[in-house]
């Protein structure tokens, strides 16, 4: 009998508990002003801390009916502060709650709250907002970011009235005004340049910041104002040898790598110090050697250690959840490290067991570790050396096909472009990459509707077919497919358009490969070729297209298909007394190649392209000031003279 009873138990009590909730929500609905006061203050002092009573309320739709209440004129400025109130105490429950809180619409409420007169309502508002906007489960773009918001609030003299409490009695209030420029620096040159300038107290702001991240001020103070001064130096209102960067703002973000520091200090020194070397070698070269930072790093991946200084069970634990974000902002910071220096690059490499951890960040869970383990991989990638021993030792291509299967976007472009380096004729990766089925992905990324990623798959087919053998460049036109090669010739962006025509170069090279590919192509490319130079293209882009017809002309059969077409020998002959040196000794190059004597055919060849007027315009560039162009019209000249 009493395994009978346990359930009726449970609902009796569930029962009461909805109960007194109900009575709660009841009292908002009350005719008398005085007593829906009443009820809202008490509504309040239930909440506090019982995130159950905080559900309950939701549930029963009490938060509706305050945000009325809140938004009513009738309403006394005194109800309006504690219906704020309690809103703000239900959004600090659960996530759920904040959606909740989300779907009645309670940002727009809270924003039109601030055009009250009353401070205290104000207030009250704001820090409900300020509780709302800081859970994960709110949308950002629901207030103010990116440039236009940051403009928006510089034109409204947000960097006047914010600028004075920096000298704020109150440590809350300067770390608040910290925090603000921060944000509106961010990747904005105009705020920046600006804040380069202000006077607090007879002091320009940058001298502030720099006191501000002084040994002996709090650790969030110090990191904030390197936050400040690489956020003014990165939008260009600061120099990169200035001493405030160099002496000042680099050290304290190192400082902020060390082991004595909690996780998220680590996390942002590292994230923030990536940034702020990210462009120049000379920071990257200090950073390096400052504190032994590349050692210091390998620690971010031995974290928490089994000799773990940390004796509180829940920071361990918080810790242990976060322990991938030290991973990230370790590959970040390695990353910026690497970017140009070899000597950099590879005291990196050589660090306890480094290309072994970016291999697994490769395959973790985590996308922002992958993505950044991937960034990691690709900075390094740019050493030739590391290419040819590192890299081939660690089979680093294996984890980075399987990587290419299926990714987002952002991990997709950092990856295929890291190919692009792995695919170079002297990289010993490049063989078996080719073998596990690169070529038919590479093509499926030149379909994509990411520029970037067309880029990079177009610019690694180029890569692969350089010097390759006859069956490599068979299999990229067979998968690519002649529409989708002449679909990339017209390609709206310029850099795919210059890697596709590279990679035709790349194709059409060597003779026999030459005339085979023309064999079975020539007709698609010829027309191809022809609409490139009649259309509206910049220099480089006509320079590399007659390239390629040189490249044709230099084949034994292929060289008819320009010989028979008096319109491509005309554009040719026009682009030889061009204004442009650098189009005048592409179209030479061809010329050379259709008159070369030694080849069969030449004296026909020859003879047509004298009654063009060909020979009197060589004769002219064997004048030109240009020493290049003036030699190559005395070569070919001699092979009407042989």
């Amino acid at each position: 009998m009493a395994c009978l009873l346990e359930t009726p138990i449970r609902m009796s009590v569930l029962s009461e508990v909805t109960a007194s909730s109900r009575h709660y929500v009841d009292r908002l609905f009350d005719p008398d002003p005085q007593k829906v006061l009443q009820g809202v203050i008490d509504m309040k002092n239930a909440v506090i801390g019982n995130n159950k009573q905080k559900a309950n309320l939701i549930v029963l739709g009490a938060v509706p009916r305050l945000l009325y209440l809140l938004q009513q004129e009738s309403s006394s400025t005194e109800l309006k502060t504690e219906c704020a109130v309690v809103l703000g105490s239900l959004a600090m429950g659960t996530e759920n709650n904040v959606k909740s809180l989300l779907d009645c619409h309670i940002i727009p409420a809270l924003l039109q709250g601030l055009l009250s007169p009353d401070l205290k309502f104000i207030e009250a508002c704001l820090r409900c907002l300020r509780t709302v906007f800081t859970s994960p489960v709110t949308p950002e773009e629901l207030l103010y970011t990116g440039p236009d918001h940051q403009t928006i609030l510089f034109n409204h003299g947000a960097v006047q009235n914010i600028a004075h409490l920096l000298t704020s009695l109150s440590y809350k209030v300067r770390m608040q005004a910290l925090k603000c420029f921060s944000v509106l620096a961010f990747e904005n040159p105009q705020v920046s340049m600006t804040l380069v300038n202000v006077l607090v107290d007879g002091e320009l702001l940058p001298q502030i910041f720099v006191k501000m991240l002084q040994r002996d001020k709090p650790i969030e103070m110090q990191l904030t104002s390197a936050k400040c001064l690489t956020y003014m130096c990165r939008a260009g209102a600061i120099r990169t040898d200035d001493n405030c960067i160099v002496l000042k703002t680099l050290p304290c973000l190192v400082r902020m790598c060390s082991k004595e520091r909690l996780l998220e200090e680590r996390v942002e020194g590292a994230e923030t110090l990536a940034y702020l070397i990210e462009p120049d070698v000379e920071l990257q070269r200090i950073a390096s050697i400052t504190d032994h930072l590349i050692a210091m790093l390998a620690d971010y991946f031995k974290y928490p250690s089994s000799v773990s200084a940390i004796t509180d069970i829940k920071r361990l634990d918080h810790d242990l959840k976060h322990a991938h974000e030290l991973r990230q902002a370790a590959f970040k910071l390695y990353a910026s490290l690497g970017a140009n220096d070899e000597d950099i690059r590879k005291k990196i490499i050589e660090t306890e067991n480094m290309m072994d951890r970016i291999v697994t960040g490769l395959s973790e869970s985590s996308v922002k570790v992958r993505l950044a383990a991937v960034r990691c991989l690709h900075s390094l990638s740019r050493s030739v050396q590391q290419l040819r021993t590192s890299f081939q030792d660690h089979a680093v291509w294996k984890p980075l096909m399987k990587v290419l299967q299926n990714a987002p976007d952002e991990i997709l472009v950092v990856a295929s472009s890291m190919l692009c380096n792995l695919l170079l004729e002297f990289s010993p990766s490049k063989e078996p990459i080719l073998e596990s089925g690169a070529v038919e992905l590479l093509c499926g990324l030149t379909q994509s509707e990411n520029p970037a990623l067309r880029v990079n798959g177009i610019w690694a087919l180029m890569n692969m077919a350089f010097q390759a053998e006859q069956k490599i460049k068979a299999d990229i036109l067979r998968s690519l497919s002649t529409e989708q090669l002449f679909r990339l010739l017209s390609d709206s962006d310029l850099n795919v358009l210059m890697k596709t025509l590279g990679l035709l170069r790349n194709l059409l090279s060597t003779r026999p490969h030459i005339d085979k590919i023309m064999s079975t192509h020539g007709k698609q490319i010829m027309q191809a070729v022809t609409l490139i130079l009649e259309g509206e293209h910049n220099i480089e882009v006509k320079e590399q297209t007659l390239c390629i017809l040189a490249n044709i002309a230099d084949g034994t059969t292929a060289k008819e298909l320009i010989m028979t077409n008096d319109d491509i020998l005309q554009k040719i002959k026009y682009y030889m007394g061009h204004s442009h040196v650098k189009l005048q000794l592409a179209a030479m190059f061809c010329i050379s190649n259709l008159i070369w004597n030694e080849e069969e055919g030449s004296q026909e060849r020859q003879d047509k392209l004298r009654d063009m007027g060909i020979v009197d315009i060589l004769h002219k560039l064997s004048q030109s000031p240009d020493s290049n162009l003036c030699d190559k019209a005395k070569t070919a000249l001699q092979q009407y003279l042989a």
